[in-house]
């Protein structure tokens, strides 16, 4: 899956915690909202800090609002791939281990394997 590919399909599957996910599509998931934070941060502290005088990073917030259900979706469906529970997802330390590991080969409990025929 390519970056265009698993961004597209995040925010298409964004309350998807059902099947599985390649590392391909986490990690360009997880690529995507980093860079998101990182221009959303920029606006926020140059051409917003103009107008607003709240003190709010808006733009920042907006971001967070944005990519949090499918950033929970894609983490829970990431550790279908590799057979484990979704609830696993807010212990972030073994959920972003488990992020490098392969995922099970063939169909596990969780459904087919996302690389079927593409490997």
């Amino acid at each position: 899956m390519g970056f265009k590919d698993a961004i597209s399909y995040c925010f298409r599957n964004y309350v998807g915690f059902n099947s599985r996910a390649a590392r391909s599509e986490y990690w360009y998931w997880t690529l995507f909202v980093i860079l998101l934070w990182i221009v959303a941060l920029l606006l926020d502290l140059t051409v917003l800090a103009v107008f607003n005088t709240t003190g709010v990073p808006v733009m920042i917030l907006l971001a967070i609002l944005a990519t949090l259900l499918p950033s929970v979706a894609v983490s829970a469906r990431r550790l279908h791939d590799i057979d484990r529970s979704g609830w696993w997802a807010p212990l972030i330390l073994p959920a972003f281990v488990w992020g490098f590991m392969r995922g099970t080969v063939g169909a596990n409990r969780f459904g087919p394997d996302p690389l079927e025929g593409k490997v």
